[in-house]
């Protein structure tokens, strides 16, 4: 979807005749009026076929693998671990689409999440606790603050050696691929570092942390309702700026898909309850009287994934509704115009290394979280991943497209490929060639579509 219009649109039309029956009651075009093929369809719903396209590739994955696993696939217990396992990839891929959009790459990402996430670890399980004392409840939000001002002046560093040097990215981010690695094991020694503190482990899902099935619906319903407010905001600020809307059908068709499937993720969800070990704490801890029969709880939304939906939320926001996004985007459609036209270009690239080291901060925390532990080998060929969710979302390598929806499915896609080759065993050296030939096509399908448009 976009609401950007066509050069028709800018003059308002004239008031249809009374008895005019192709036009609807409320003015916009009636749903058989200039719709003679699929792609009129699309055209007048505002529907993003790139967008569209991927979510068939996802349906039709998810349905093929269910078929070769028995059933397996798509079970509430595998789709609930799939979205806790995609949200690593998520969190970064969303810092990757504009460190992409802006004609840069970040070949580091993977490195830094291992540098950063080892240093979090030492914190927590050797150093703060011999300061603060073992269970202090200062230790999670020092750790984190920590590991944040780390990866924030991670990127501020391979950003300012990209935009004021001129390095060109490529090489500073290869070069920081293997910097950040030896430093990742030259802290570790070769050891893993483990176990994490107990409140910090909350970030990683796992048996403490999700929120339960009453809050997903709760957080469900708040989806839904934010759907609607967009989709209406959207529409009057199109007709305030005289702008002709989309057609209430569309708007309603839009809106209706969306709540479904908010609605059908959280139902889903909550169809994976509680290991019985897990809901007999539980009931203990609460007073509850076990039947038995036993008690069927629902886990719901576990913390890396509302950890994605804010960070999406917040990306998107800063990608879409501020003047550092609409810099990161004129830069990245021509960068002499955005010069020209007085924006900071050297500046705001470093913003991005810098926003990229913080997102990388926020999965290295959730990663070590999900594994209570930290390893010098974390983050191996993240960087692959990442950068393929972004394209595969729709990001341009030529700069200047992208969005932040697109990179969250591009890493649910990645990782549904991922997830179900693992279910039916094969080898991880095949998992390797899958995930290379899908980036190569994404890219292929990407300069094939971009021709397309440009003719």
């Amino acid at each position: 979807m976009t609401d950007t219009a066509n050069p028709q649109d800018l003059s308002p039309a004239a008031p249809p005749p009374e008895d005019d029956p192709s036009q609807a009651t409320d003015g916009s075009p009636a749903p058989s009026k200039g719709i003679h093929s699929i792609g009129d369809f699309f055209r007048v719903a505002e529907i993003d076929t790139r967008l569209l396209g991927m979510i068939v590739a996802l349906i039709i994955i998810w349905i093929g693998f269910n078929i070769l696993s028995g059933g397996t696939f798509l079970t509430a217990r595998n789709l609930w671990n799939l979205s806790v396992q995609t949200s690593v990839v998520a969190i970064m891929a969303t810092g990757m689409v504009l460190i992409i959009v802006t004609r840069n790459i970040d070949l580091s990402v993977g490195s830094m999440l291992a540098a950063v996430g080892m240093a979090m670890a030492i914190l927590q399980a050797e150093i703060l606790p011999d300061w603060l004392g073992i269970g202090s409840p200062w230790i999670w939000p020092i750790t984190l603050v920590a590991g944040l001002l780390l990866g924030l002046a991670i990127g501020a560093l391979q950003g300012t050696v990209v935009a004021s040097v001129g390095v060109p990215s490529f090489i500073v981010t290869l070069g920081g691929l293997l910097v950040w690695r030896g430093v990742a094991w030259w802290m570790a020694i070769c050891l893993s570092i483990e176990p994490m503190d107990d409140s910090f482990q909350i970030f990683g899902g796992g048996a403490r942390g999700t929120i339960g099935g009453t809050w997903t619906w709760i957080i469900g319903i708040l989806g839904c309702v934010g759907v609607v407010l967009l989709l209406w905001n959207r529409r009057r600020a199109r007709i305030r700026v005289g702008f002709e809307p989309r057609p209430m059908w569309a708007e309603i068709l839009i809106g209706g898909v969306a709540v479904a499937t908010i609605l059908g993720a959280v139902w889903v969800i909550n169809s994976y309850p509680m290991p019985e070990a897990l809901a007999r704490r539980y009931a203990e801890e609460n007073g509850i009287v076990w039947p038995p029969e036993g008690l069927t709880i629902p886990l719901g939304l576990a913390t890396p994934v509302l950890v994605v939906l804010v960070v999406a939320l917040v990306m998107n926001f800063t990608a879409t509704r501020t003047r550092y996004g609409r810099y990161v985007y004129a830069i990245g459609g021509n960068p002499e115009a955005a010069n020209l036209a007085g924006i900071k270009t050297r500046w705001t690239v470093v913003k991005t290394f810098m926003l990229m080291g913080l997102l990388v901060a926020v999965a290295a925390g959730v990663q070590i979280a999900r594994l209570n532990a930290a390893t010098s080998g974390m983050g191996t060929l993240a960087e692959l991943y990442v950068i393929a969710a972004a394209v595969i979302g729709g990001t341009s390598l030529s700069g200047g497209v992208g969005t932040i929806p697109g990179a969250i499915l591009g890493a649910l896609v990645m990782q549904s490929l991922v997830s179900g080759m693992v279910l039916l065993g094969l080898d991880a050296p095949l998992q390797d060639i899958v995930v290379g030939v899908v980036l190569v096509v994404a890219v292929a399908i990407d300069s094939w579509y971009r021709r397309r448009v440009s003719t």
